[in-house]
């Protein structure tokens, strides 16, 4: 007869490994540089037990990107929840919240970068693309349905609304990633990432109909703290 786990014990451990393997590739590792074997040494636990929760490495990456993404849903919906805010105050901060949740996590981030956007990962990132829009969407809904109410936005279909914002988001990290990953060789990507910035701010307030310049989805100061350590020339040793 099949051992029966509860499922409270199910997602502990699965947990686990996927808090494991965060270390892993954050601190010492890489998401490539990390084998399956690594996380078995870390935890004490055997293959058969990894593969319990996981059937691939690559599902163990679909894993960690969904996991990251689910951390974010609580401040968000504290910003939406607000009842003190209104639409525009709340759509800056839903943006610049996010930003910084990213910026804060950027070393973590950066060390899944490569393997992210790698074509063998195409299938996975689909997956992502289909889910986020699921997750986030009916939030920024909520917001423009108020905005509308306030008469601050004039999206016309404002339930729709959500949806399209975050599938514009999601391209507009993917130009930005592309731009992190290039600016080691090219001196231009930097310019290239903030024009790509101001573009997409600007085709997001025309989907919303918000007021010229009234929204900020990428301050200067993120893409700076995202880009200058790459820019920044090496520094002569001291004397």
């Amino acid at each position: 007869m099949a051992r029966v786990v509860r499922p409270e014990l199910y997602e502990a451990r699965k947990g686990e490994i996927l808090e494991a393997a965060r270390r892993l590739v954050t601190l010492t590792k890489g998401y490539d540089g990390m084998a399956v074997q690594d996380i078995l040494d870390e935890l004490q636990i055997s293959k058969g037990a990894f593969y319990h929760y996981f059937d691939s490495k690559q599902a163990l990456l679909e894993a960690l990107i969904d996991r990251l993404a689910a951390e974010a849903v609580p401040m968000l919906e504290e910003i939406v929840n607000d009842p003190d805010l209104p639409a525009l105050a709340k759509l800056h901060s839903f943006f610049e919240k996010t930003a910084r949740w990213k910026t804060d996590r950027k070393d973590y981030l950066m060390s899944l970068l490569d393997v992210w956007y790698a074509d063998e990962n195409a299938v996975v990132r689909e997956k992502m693309r289909v889910a986020a829009p699921e997750r986030y969407g009916p939030l920024l809904s909520r917001v423009v349905r108020q905005g509308i109410a306030e008469g601050v936005l004039t999206a016309p279909q404002p339930d729709q609304a959500g949806g399209i914002i975050l599938g514009m988001l999601i391209d507009l990290g993917y130009s930005f990633a592309v731009c992190l990953r290039q600016v080691s060789s090219d001196p231009e990507a930097f310019e290239r990432a903030s024009r790509t910035v101001a573009a997409y701010t600007d085709a997001i307030e025309r989907v919303l109909g918000a007021p010229a310049g009234s929204l900020t989805i990428i301050d200067s100061e993120t893409t700076h703290a995202w880009f200058d350590p790459v820019l920044a020339p090496p520094q002569p040793p001291s004397a």
